[in-house]
C-alpha cells in the first residue's frame, strides 16, 4: 500500500526537539518517564490512524509479527493498554469493542492482539524478552510506520541484530543499551527521541538491510520518534513504543533549524 503523499499526515510541531537539549543530544540520550506517559493522542491522530487500518488491512504481513514465545507478553500489553485507554480522553470502550477519538469504532479481538493494538493507538509496540544469552530479543511487533527498516528481517533477532546497519551501535553504545534494558522496572519507564531528515513525509518507510536510505536532498521533513521503554511487570517483556512525528523543516523556529547544521543533521548527516 502507498501512502497519498499529495496530503501528507503531518503534526503542527514536535513536542521535543532533541537536538536542542543538551540531555538528549548525546547518544542514547535516555530520560526517565514521566508517570505512564508512553501512549498519546496528539493532532496527526485522525490521519495516522486512518493509515495504520490501510496497512493492517492490506499489508498484516509486512507490519504484524509475533513470535509464539512472545504470545503471553502481547496478551499482557493488550489488557494493559486498554485498561490505560478506559482512562484516556475521547476513546469509548464496550465490551466487544473500542470507538477511538476519531469516531472509528475498532472490534476487540483478543486473540490478535497487536493487530487490534494497532488500530487503537498510534504508537508502534515492539516487545523485547531476555534470550537467555544476554541480550534482549524481539518476539513481537505491531510496526506501521518503520524508518528504513523491516519488521521481517528484524522478528526474533537480538538489540545487536535489530540495530544492523546502524553506524557506531557497536560496541560500548550496544553495551550501554543492553544494561538500560536489563535495569528497567515496571513502573519506571524510560524515553528518547530521534531526529531524521526526509524528502519524503511517508509514514510507512520498510528498507531492506544494505539498502541505504534515499540521501536527503531538499530536506524538507523532520522526522522524530519518541521512543518508550516500558517492563511489563508480569511476563518481565520490555514495550518498546514509537510515537512519529512529522514536520516540515520550514515550520521549526529559526534556533531548531541553526541548531540542525550545528548537531550534525542538515546536510552532513542524520541523528540517529
Amino acid at each position: 500500500m502507498k501512502e497519498d503523499v499529495t496530503s501528507p499526515v503531518l503534526q503542527d510541531a514536535l513536542p521535543h526537539v532533541p537536538w536542542m537539549d543538551p540531555r538528549t543530544r548525546r547518544l542514547p540520550g535516555i530520560l526517565p518517564l514521566e508517570g505512564e506517559d508512553w501512549l498519546r493522542v496528539d493532532e496527526a491522530f485522525a490521519g495516522q490512524m486512518a493509515v495504520r487500518d490501510r496497512l493492517i488491512a492490506s499489508a498484516r504481513d509486512r507490519v504484524h509479527a509475533l513470535l509464539p514465545e512472545g504470545r503471553a507478553a502481547a496478551e499482557e500489553l493488550y489488557a494493559a493498554v486498554l485498561a490505560r485507554l478506559r482512562q484516556a480522553p475521547g476513546y469509548q470502550i464496550a465490551d466487544d469493542a473500542v470507538t477511538r477519538p476519531d469516531g472509528v469504532r475498532v472490534p476487540l479481538q483478543g486473540d490478535q492482539p497487536l493487530l487490534t493494538l494497532g488500530r487503537l493507538v498510534q504508537e508502534d509496540l515492539c516487545l523485547m524478552q531476555p534470550d537467555g544469552a544476554g541480550e534482549h530479543r524481539l518476539t513481537g511487533a505491531i510496526l506501521c510506520f518503520p524508518a528504513s527498516w523491516m519488521l521481517a528481517e528484524k522478528i526474533g533477532k537480538p538489540l545487536t541484530g535489530i540495530h544492523v546497519p546502524v553506524p557506531g551501535y557497536e560496541g560500548d553504545l550496544a553495551r550501554r543499551v543492553q544494561r538500560l534494558f536489563d535495569a528497567i522496572r515496571p513502573g519506571q519507564g524510560l524515553w528518547r527521541m530521534n531526529a531524521l531528515v526526509y524528502d519524503d513525509p511517508t509514514l510507512h518507510q520498510p528498507r531492506r538491510e544494505g539498502t541505504s536510505r534515499p540521501r536527503p536532498v531538499e530536506g524538507r521533513y523532520m522526522r522524530c520518534e519518541r521512543q518508550c521503554l516500558v517492563r511489563l511487570p508480569v511476563t518481565g517483556a520490555v514495550l518498546f513504543s514509537i510515537h512519529t512525528y512529522v514536520v516540515p523543516v520550514a515550520t521549526l523556529d529559526p534556533a531548531a533549524q541553526a541548531g540542525m547544521v550545528e548537531a550534525g543533521l542538515w546536510p552532513i548527516a542524520d541523528w540517529h
